[in-house]
């Protein structure tokens, strides 16, 4: 019996030492996955626990425009921010606080005792002066930090509004480029952590880390800054005369694709934007607006009829007897009894209806439709731009003979300024269509090189050089000899195109006295490196004539922008053949070394003012050779006896 006992004894001590190793080997084991595998997260948990983050958020990046000239920055804007479990007076804070924040002291207060980790003063708190942080820092209120911040500042006010768009208090883009690149341009924030105990306060014997914020990346934009002041003044001036229910202005460079100037009126200040009413701010019109294009669009039938061999600008001729029956229904031309007998490069002088509707009878309505959808009406042009329209078209099958003749001329089709100017683009740039862009560049915001850069991107071939060639020379000869002769400018060759549409109402029928008149101008017309669209929508107290209103205010832009983008003058090209009431400039004599008396014989159209007791000239302005109008002023310097 005795050595039964023994051996089960025995037995239990082997049970229970093999027992305690196992568990000896989990916990072991268990200490050791902990240790080693769990360390990183449970310390990352910890902290997390522990720790209390004061962001520091970075700075957008900056909108400048192809030159670098800065059209959105920062400035410094700081916000106060709340550790409530750490504030030992949260009644003497509140009184301190509330009078450097202009609040009141009850919701001071109440952002000083309220139960969560770290508080944000909103709104009073937020994006405040430098004067207000510094009164802050001086208080050294335990618990209450001022972190930097900042806020867009747009030092040109409503300069490009619509295409940069603005940010919202907490620097995240809400409209145009702003929103559009936010994720490059927002940066990511920074922070200053530290760690408190279960009660919130501090611990003194844990350092503070802090991760530096790192700013959002510059953009670089197509925009030529002196192109788009040039085309601002222009838009402020025609509201000012023609108090209009809107305008637009968009140019591009034709080779490229790229947008040099964009503006729409009514705009607003990015930085004050909840002035006004939110249909102002959040309708980019040259990409959004769609309206019947009137007579711009004559330009692309003219185009494929050329393209299509369809037409000999010199020797075709045309009756223009006032108005044309098609399908039952009567086309009127714009001039009252016609133009008579014209070359069919008449008829695309004097913008005749008529003879438009001839051409697109010519190319039938299937070849018609398919060169309307080759320059890129009906779609997208892909500008990255929020907002953008497609247009309307008529559907093939709805179109039928007075369909197809009024799309010859430009009505009853829809299309968006943008499409209008990427369209015409191709048609005097050789042929070539390109989507148009306004990002041209990221940039690093420290160093300022450049990270990524945009290309030009061709999307097809829409005609051939040939005929692009002949539609630059006929669209010179409008602005020289035809509608568009307000457009012209002495020492540059500009070619274009007037339009003049009718408005839809509500009740679908077309109103009247209430139109959009436009011009579609590009320079030089023998080598473009400029296209312009500009459409005032209803100008009031005025003829309603794309050639009355819209050329002149285009002929302005081009002239100032061709001067600021270095394009030299030349004296080639087509005269202008002036009409009634118009009068040829005159020519600046060389009268350099003449006398006072030879003088009065040769500038009887001029007025002179003179400097200078001598007799004889030794410095004039204008310089020999210039053309001003008659009755224009010029400067003489005489020689001192």
């Amino acid at each position: 019996m005795r050595r039964v006992s023994q051996v089960i004894v025995r037995k239990r001590l082997v049970a229970v030492f093999f027992m305690s190793l196992i568990i000896f080997t989990v916990i072991v084991g268990r200490l050791g996955y902990v240790q080693f595998v769990l360390s990183d997260f449970l310390v990352e948990q910890a902290e997390e626990s522990w720790g209390r983050d004061i962001i520091f958020e970075p700075e957008r990046g900056k909108i400048m425009d192809t030159n670098g000239e800065v059209l959105v920055g920062n400035q410094s804007a700081p916000t106060v921010m709340v550790v409530p479990r750490q504030i030992k007076d949260a009644e003497k804070a509140a009184e301190q606080l509330a009078e450097i924040l202009q609040m009141s002291v009850e919701k001071a207060h109440s952002h000083l005792t309220k139960q969560v980790s770290i508080e944000k003063m909103h709104p009073e708190g937020r994006k405040i002066t430098e004067a207000q942080a510094d009164a802050i820092q001086m208080l050294d209120i335990p618990g209450v930090y001022v972190a930097e911040d900042s806020e867009r500042y747009y030092p040109n006010g409503a300069f490009l509004s619509h295409v940069l768009g603005f940010s919202g208090i907490d620097n995240q883009g809400l409209l145009g480029l702003e929103s559009y690149y936010d994720d490059e341009l927002k940066g990511e924030d920074g922070a200053l952590s530290f760690f408190s105990d279960a009660k919130g306060r501090r611990m003194p014997n844990i350092a503070d880390t802090y991760t530096s914020p790192v700013d959002g990346n510059d953009l670089q934009l197509t925009i030529d800054y002196k192109v788009q002041s040039i085309v601002e003044r222009e838009l402020d001036m025609a509201v000012a005369k023609y108090k209009p229910d809107g305008a637009v202005a968009i140019a591009v460079d034709p080779n490229t694709g790229q947008v040099k100037a964009m503006a729409s009126r009514p705009n607003f200040n990015p930085a004050n934007y909840q002035e006004v009413d939110s249909s102002i701010y959040n309708r980019n019109l040259p990409v959004w607006s769609t309206y019947e294009p009137g007579s711009t669009f004559k330009i692309i039938t003219l185009a494929a009829a050329l393209e299509e061999g369809l037409v000999d600008l010199e020797e075709d001729h045309f009756h223009d007897s006032g108005s044309v029956k098609v399908g039952g229904a009567t086309l009127h031309c714009w001039k009252s009894g016609g133009h008579g007998e014209q070359t069919f490069l008449e008829v695309v002088q004097n913008s005749c209806n008529p003879g438009f509707v001839q051409l697109g009878e010519r190319l039938g309505k299937d070849k018609l439709l398919a060169y309307i959808e080759r320059f890129g009406f009906g779609e997208k042009t892909g500008i990255d731009l929020e907002g953008e329209g497609s247009g309307i078209l008529f559907k093939p099958e709805q179109v039928g003979p007075v369909e197809q003749a009024t799309t010859a001329f430009g009505q009853g089709v829809s299309v968006t300024p943008i499409q209008q100017v990427m369209a015409v683009a191709a048609a005097v740039n050789g042929g070539e269509y390109y989507e148009p862009y306004v990002q041209e560049a990221w940039l690093d915001p420290i160093n300022g090189e450049v990270l990524q850069k945009n290309e030009p991107n061709l999307i097809k071939r829409v005609i051939s050089e040939e005929t692009s060639k002949k539609v630059r020379e006929s669209l010179e000869s409008v602005v020289a000899k035809g509608t568009g002769r307000s457009a012209y400018v002495h020492g540059y060759r500009v070619g274009g195109k007037t339009g003049t549409a009718q408005k839809v109402g509500e009740d679908g029928q077309y109103m009247s006295n209430n139109h959009v008149v436009s011009f579609m101008g590009f320079a030089p017309a023998d080598d473009p490196e400029l296209v312009v669209y500009l459409a005032i929508d209803n100008p009031k107290d005025t003829i309603q004539f794309g050639g009355v209103v819209a050329a002149p205010i285009v002929g302005s832009i081009m002239e100032d922008s061709l001067r600021a983008l270095g394009v030299e003058p030349t004296e080639e090209g087509l005269d202008k053949e002036y009409a009634w009431p118009e009068e040829p400039l005159v020519e600046v004599p060389d009268v350099m070394g003449m006398n006072k008396k030879d003088i009065n014989e040769i500038l009887t159209t001029l007025h002179v003012e003179t400097s200078g007791e001598g007799n004889n000239v030794i410095a004039q302005a204008p310089k020999a050779g210039v053309k001003v109008p008659s009755g224009s002023t010029i400067r003489l310097y005489f020689n001192d006896d």
